[in-house]
């Protein structure tokens, strides 16, 4: 009976550690969940410019040591932020093409990609305008990064040996679109037409 009160007390104990560690777990990213948010905020509002560790703090209430002990620099909340939006198009062009049954699965993730481009455009130039400490199809590349080009990847994959290449090209193009429109070089009421052309263009180039 002895040894049978020892073990329910040892394993009451270690459901307690495991309980602490998993709340410990949750406040962490609760608190980095915060922090990327309010970055996000103010880089919508004003500006990457106005998003400093000071003014992070200052927002949220929490030490600048608190957000150095997180992300370690300035640089790693933009990494997150970058990271987070590339989940978000991953998800944003998995859903464009489930939704595609007739249509052109090509001409319905490109404006999918364009449609997120244009509602986020702090976010977007997190991930492709700002300076990133995140590699980019490498071993080390996140899983974040994967998924939204598996998007892109899944159009070609009829085509073997050229789908790499070919859903580089379409990202490319893409991205130089929704690019130019930003920073209106391109007008927004040809939007339709342009993304007809490219998806005449990839689905003729077999």
């Amino acid at each position: 009976m002895h040894d049978l009160a020892v073990l329910h007390l040892l394993m009451a104990e270690l459901l307690a550690v495991s309980r602490i560690a998993e709340r410990k777990l949750r406040d962490k990213q609760a608190r980095r969940a915060q922090i990327t948010q309010a970055a996000r905020r103010i880089a919508e509002l004003e500006g990457w410019s106005n998003v400093t560790v000071r003014r992070l703090s200052n927002e949220i209430a929490y030490s600048q040591p608190v957000l150095y002990a997180h992300f370690g620099s300035r640089e790693g909340v933009v990494a997150a932020v970058a990271i987070e939006g590339f989940h978000e198009l991953g998800l944003a062009l998995q859903k464009a093409q489930q939704r595609v049954k007739r249509g052109n699965p090509i001409e319905s993730i490109s404006t999918a990609y364009l449609e997120f481009a244009a509602s986020s455009p702090a976010l977007y130039e997190a991930m492709f305008m700002l300076k990133l400490n995140v590699p980019f199809d490498d071993e080390a590349t996140p899983p974040e990064l994967r998924f939204a080009f598996s998007q892109l990847l899944h159009l070609f994959r009829e085509r073997r040996a050229k789908s790499k290449v070919q859903a580089e090209l379409l990202w490319a193009c893409l991205h130089g679109i929704a690019e130019l429109t930003r920073t209106k070089r391109f007008p927004p009421g040809q939007q339709k037409q342009r993304v007809k052309e490219l998806v005449a263009f990839f689905t003729s180039s077999n």
